[in-house]
């Protein structure tokens, strides 16, 4: 019985099979796939840790998955050599088969999950990918073609079936995965090299990024067979569109590049953009990304950096001067209040010590002498108003300690006495007049 069924599926019996070639198979597909679990347990972290580089905090699933991915993949070479070097019998070829498909499922099921698009999509792929191998090494791939492409609906010269769905759906999501690990690469080559600063990592990060991305574009409609001619009829309309539509876009993305490239704002700047003070965590390909001290995230778009006032801290130098006001009573010591002001802010951790301190009397004020304590800091991302309270706090204290007094303004209100009113005049009294 088991004969006849090994018959009808077009393999030979049992008794006929060479059982030393077979042995030879198992060899391979074991080979494969110890070798690909040595390497996945050995150089599978190194790897993870060459893809996320220094960045420890964002390990995200694609490097975590990373190990997985080597074996399989080797495993997937492995099996794929051995089957295509001979020329095997139907069991050898199916033991070997069956080790090719499922690395190829395994491997792609792990790359869709590792880029983000969840399990439903890599499940299906990797399945989609376990049918067509396992079918193209018994032989019956061009039967399975045939049935899904007799699936369909012909509209004028465009056929429409099955297969060509399959087609296209594996196409776009393999482009996809190709562009998202090829950003990854390109991304960690990048920020591992020592000659460039970090915008210029950008802004070539940001040309490569848009350059796989057009060219993954065209090799999907080369693999597809898509005639290019067949868009020069929606060219017009889509210069239009562009003209009109996407007029802004374009705009942001072009100013975005120059952003990078005349590094006027980098990633890291402190800049104040409409009274507000933040800085700039991410440019964008439409808008750049400005965290306030508060927590909030502003997107700004690139084109208003480039066209309105901008005021960019790190521009040139990372050094901000902060100007803090402080009033002295007339009756103290000036000399010992400034020099204790001068002490203050150089106890000041983030205090620079060059430029040093300085401090001025700005004036002879109605409650106070005004002076003006001027102090210079490197890390104006670390907030202006906490230094200002720590140097404030440290001047109150010394002050306190010296007897020197903060005066507030005082109003003295003398209350004059009023003269007396002098009693008016008695009226005459009217006589009466009684009846007679």
């Amino acid at each position: 019985m088991m004969d006849a069924l090994l018959v009808r599926l077009g393999l030979p019996r049992m008794a006929e099979a060479q059982l030393a070639e077979l042995g030879v198979a198992a060899m391979i597909a074991g080979a494969a796939l110890i070798v690909g679990w040595t390497l996945k347990v050995r150089l599978g972290p190194r790897l993870a840790d060459w893809l996320h580089g220094r960045e420890r905090h964002s390990r995200g699933p694609l490097t975590e998955r990373a190990p997985a991915i080597l074996g399989w993949l080797v495993a997937l070479l492995i099996a794929g050599i051995g089957w295509s070097a001979w020329a095997w019998t139907p069991y050898p070829a199916l033991l070997l088969g069956l080790v090719l498909a499922f690395s190829a499922a395994a491997t792609a099921r792990n790359l869709v999950m590792g880029v983000g698009l969840g399990r439903a999509p890599a499940l299906m792929l990797a399945a989609v990918l376990f049918v067509a191998l396992l079918s193209h090494v018994v032989g019956g791939l061009a039967t399975l073609q045939d049935r899904l492409d007799a699936i369909g609906f012909s509209a004028g010269r465009m056929h429409v079936s099955l297969l060509s769905l399959i087609n296209i759906a594996l196409t776009a999501l393999v482009l996809f995965l190709l562009v998202r690990i090829a950003n990854r690469v390109v991304r960690r080559v990048v920020r591992g090299g020592p000659d460039l600063d970090p915008t210029q990592q950008l802004l070539v990060e940001k040309i490569a990024s848009v350059v796989i991305v057009i060219a993954a574009f065209f090799v999907g409609i080369d693999l597809l067979g898509i005639d290019l001619t067949a868009f020069a009829v929606f060219s017009g309309a889509l210069g239009l569109a562009v003209g009109f539509g996407l007029q802004k876009t374009f705009g942001n993305l072009i100013a975005g590049i120059i952003l990078l490239m005349d590094r006027s704002i980098k990633p890291g700047d402190v800049i104040v953009v409409a009274d507000a003070v933040g800085r700039v965590n991410k440019i964008g390909v439409r808008a750049v990304s400005v965290i306030t001290r508060d927590g909030k995230e502003h997107l700004i778009p690139n084109e208003l950096l480039m066209t309105e006032r901008v005021e960019n801290w790190s521009y040139s130098s990372r050094e901000v001067r902060i100007k803090m006001a402080v009033g002295v009573s007339y009756d103290s010591d000036l000399r010992l209040a400034q020099r204790l002001m001068l002490e203050a802010a150089d106890e000041a951790p983030r205090v620079l010590k060059k430029p040093a301190p300085v401090c001025w009397i700005t004036g002879f004020g109605d409650s106070a002498v005004n002076h003006e304590l001027r102090l210079w800091i490197s890390d104006p991302e670390g907030g202006l108003g906490n230094i200002q309270g720590d140097v404030f706090l440290r001047i109150w204290d010394k002050f306190k300690a010296a007897g020197i007094e903060i005066p507030f303004p005082q109003r003295d209100v003398h209350v004059r006495s009023l003269p007396e009113k002098t009693p008016a005049a008695a009226k005459p009294k009217r006589a009466s007049r009684k009846p007679g």
